[in-house]
């Protein structure tokens, strides 16, 4: 089922996106962990209530937040992004991205970066190929199907999953299944708020 993205939330809780009387901020966790996440955001995201990108950047306090498209300002830069403290990895299913698996993790010791594109598809999209400082930084994927019966958004690949879903996964990977949890569990406490918003839970 597909939340109606028509229905604006009105009055909004400006942290977490939810109505006020629903507000989860005080469910937000607290991860202080080796593995860095880069949040490259379009400018129009960070006005939309169903985003959960900012989420983890909340949650996660190695986190920092890029934003793209902002009138008046010119081209995003991530050069400085690109530095050998850290393995970085474009985390975005291209052709040439591989599979984010333990084994992949365990080929070199450095903590990992990961740069996350957030927006629609055709938003994100154009992290990976408007970058030019990107060009040979890895792209890696998790190709787990997203059966979940709710979605935020419309998905239109059967991977196709929210960002702090996606990010739960990667982390889970990365720093461990616990990690994992406590975001995923975050991701479905915004969806069940969301859904009981809407009049739908």
């Amino acid at each position: 089922m597909i939340l109606d993205r028509k229905r604006k939330t009105k009055d909004p809780c400006l942290e977490c996106g939810l109505r006020k009387d629903l507000c989860l901020c005080s469910l937000i966790p607290s991860l202080d962990l080796k593995t860095k996440l880069v949040l490259v955001i379009h400018h129009r995201e960070l006005k939309r209530t169903t985003n959960t990108g900012r989420l983890a950047i909340k949650s996660l306090k190695n986190s920092e937040m890029r934003i793209r498209g902002e009138k008046g300002r010119g081209p995003l830069d991530l050069t400085d992004l690109l530095t050998p403290n850290y393995r970085t990895l474009l985390f975005f299913p291209s052709d040439d991205a591989r599979e984010l698996t333990s084994s992949f993790i365990s080929e070199q010791p450095l903590p990992i970066q990961l740069i996350v594109p957030d927006g629609n598809w055709r938003q994100a999209s154009k992290v990976s190929t408007r970058h030019p400082e990107l060009n040979n930084v890895e792209r890696v994927k998790i190709s787990t199907p997203n059966t979940g019966e709710h979605h935020l958004r419309v998905e239109h690949f059967e991977e196709g999953m929210s960002t702090l879903q996606a990010i739960a996964m990667a982390f889970g990977v990365i720093e461990g299944h616990e990690i994992g949890q406590k975001l995923n569990s975050l991701y479905q406490e915004k969806l069940n708020r969301t859904l009981k918003a809407r009049g739908q839970l």
